[in-house]
């Protein structure tokens, strides 16, 4: 069989939490409008009659900013490109070209293994994809390229086909149907961080994450006690918002899609901190 870890890789907010969720079948990674959802290095198992194929989703490059956050995001995303078989380079052809794509376009490049280009949001029409022709401009530095919505799950499955035949025979690296090497409270804790950022929108930029401090299960009903940290009062006053309302807001989302996702009742008791030190302990 084919085995092997595949990359998923892009400058920020170009679709690969998406992508990675459609491509696997299920939500495993928080998405986002906003720059920067993902944080860390998860993994989705797509898993095949010819093999398995590890999705590698990783932190999107934005140099623009310059920060503690995103030298760290950076530095992980270098490390997930050390050491995998496939490369998938993940464009919006939306968006101009302008320094960070020639910064992750140049990473791509280096990399002596077989790579694909996938041009995301075919299903916008041509007229809102006015960058498209530059990006097909790529090709030549890439062994496939895909038109397709990973919105949509439109025109998908040529690409899971195409990572397979890429990959090195091999052996499951995750066994016992496994489809992430995340666990409940990591996931608990995006979904959070996830409708926070949809509630927020700009009010609060890359300036908070979520714990879950405890998760309680009696029997029909999951109770879950988790934090919004953020590194200063006044962003702590917009989050929670007048009288309550973002909060509660943030906590209602929240929970529907908890449920939808574990099928049980929850409770969700959500909390706001100030932490001027969480970003070094991501």
């Amino acid at each position: 069989m084919k085995s092997g870890f595949v990359v998923l890789v892009g400058r920020s907010n170009v679709g690969k939490s998406t992508l990675l969720n459609t491509l696997v079948g299920t939500k495993i990674a928080a998405t986002s409008f906003r720059a920067q959802m993902t944080r860390n290095i998860i993994h989705g198992v797509l898993n095949t009659p010819q093999g398995q194929a590890v999705f590698v989703d990783t932190p999107g490059v934005l140099k623009a900013k310059k920060s503690e956050l995103t030298a760290k995001l950076l530095k992980r995303v270098e490390e997930a490109l050390s050491e995998i078989d496939v490369v998938v380079y993940v464009v919006d052809p939306t968006r101009e070209i302008g320094d960070e794509e020639r910064f992750v376009l140049g990473l791509v490049r280096k990399i002596q293994k077989p790579k694909i280009l996938v041009i995301n949001k075919s299903d916008l029409p041509p007229q809102e994809r006015k960058h498209q022709l530059e990006y097909e401009v790529f090709q030549e530095d890439f062994d496939a390229v895909f038109h397709l919505s990973a919105l949509k799950g439109a025109h998908v499955q040529p690409l899971r086909d195409k990572v397979i035949d890429l990959l090195p025979e091999g052996h499951e690296l995750y066994l016992d149907g496994q489809l992430t090497n995340v666990d409940n409270y990591f996931f608990m804790e995006e979904i959070i961080r996830e409708k926070a950022f949809s509630v927020l929108e700009k009010e609060v930029p890359y300036s908070l994450t979520v714990t879950v401090d405890n998760v309680e299960d009696e029997g029909g009903l999951l109770r879950v006690e988790a934090r919004i940290l953020t590194d200063a009062d006044r962003y702590k006053s917009m989050i929670i918002g007048k009288r309550g309302a973002k909060i509660k807001e943030i906590g209602q989302m929240a929970r529907k899609e908890l449920e939808q996702a574990t099928n049980k009742k929850i409770y969700l008791a959500l909390e706001v901190e100030v932490d001027q030190h969480w970003v070094q302990r991501v």
